[in-house]
């Protein structure tokens, strides 16, 4: 048996009225992820700790079997304390609503968002629904030693 490989076709819908809004990208030949960009109408500035919801100004149609992984952008996690909160933020393959933007401000300083921002990334990833069976486990060495039980 071999495993299908095929890449999913994604289809997306601008959300915001700006036909020159431009479709989410790879930043390089070999990126993983898509950028997605701040599709603010007005600067939002985030103050430290706060949260804040940012459109992205598309919605997608993910196939079934696959979702969408909203993760932060590493530079402006270690430049600014700029992050997805809910890293990563999963995206149903149902869901067809704006893709939304969860961002937390870690930093001491507050961080301005201005349209096209690129804030996070989109990572499409296979997704198995494993049949889910109720009764006794398997013993393993580790049991049920948990948080910091396998040393540091």
């Amino acid at each position: 048996m071999t495993a299908d490989h095929s890449a999913p076709v994604v289809r997306f819908k601008r959300t915001v009225d700006d036909p020159d809004w431009p479709l989410p990208s790879w930043g390089s030949a070999k990126a993983s992820g898509l950028d997605l960009a701040a599709a603010v109408t007005e600067p939002v500035t985030i103050a430290p700790g706060a949260i804040v919801l940012i459109p992205s100004g598309w919605s997608a149609a993910i196939p079934d079997g696959w979702e969408g992984q909203v993760r932060p952008r590493s530079g402006l996690a270690l430049r600014h304390g700029l992050t997805v909160i809910n890293a990563p933020g999963t995206i149903d393959s149902d869901y067809r609503g704006e893709i939304g933007l969860a961002m937390v401000n870690l930093g001491a300083q507050p961080v301005t968002v201005k349209r096209g921002d690129r804030l996070a990334q989109l990572v499409i990833a296979r997704v198995e629904r494993p049949e889910l069976v109720q009764g006794e486990l398997d013993v393993t060495d580790r049991g049920e030693g948990g948080f910091g039980s396998t040393g540091r």
